[in-house]
């Protein structure tokens, strides 16, 4: 690995470390139905999104809700110190990615079969601070 590439790696890395995020790998629900779960949260307060999700019908919200509340312990992990009321905590950005599909056949008429996909999905949910952003605004 060339100097450039090993300190873009380094740089990425440290980008990383301020970022707070929980990840949900194959996950059985199709991605459009997820995404509409995940359209529904996102860029909303941690517990109005809380809220939402656990009275939501759809039963992908049950998933979203635990990988919300697993980003928010990452987050409460890094900043012992700090009452999450306080914080002005917020989804920033969610990511529903396709997984693997699992291609099955269903019998049809006339000895014909049909291909079934079975699609999965990947869940990425970063939250931050909203006086984060309004710092960043300002130093602009």
């Amino acid at each position: 690995m060339g100097a450039r590439k090993r300190l873009a790696a380094e740089k990425r890395k440290e980008e990383k470390k301020q970022q707070y995020f929980a990840v949900l790998k194959n996950c059985p629900t199709s991605p459009r139905k997820m995404r509409l779960v995940a359209d529904m949260i996102r860029g909303v307060e941690v517990n109005k999104a809380l809220d939402l999700l656990k009275y939501s019908s759809k039963e992908s919200s049950r998933r979203v809700e635990k990988l919300l509340l697993s980003a928010i312990a990452n987050w409460q992990a890094k900043n012992e110190g700090v009452r999450l009321e306080e914080s002005e905590l917020y989804v920033q950005k969610i990511m529903v990615d396709s997984g693997r599909i699992l291609k099955r056949l269903r019998p049809a008429p006339q000895g014909r079969a049909h291909r079934i996909r079975k699609r999965s999905n990947h869940v990425t949910l970063f939250v931050d601070r909203k006086e984060n952003v309004v710092e960043e605004n300002l130093n602009s």
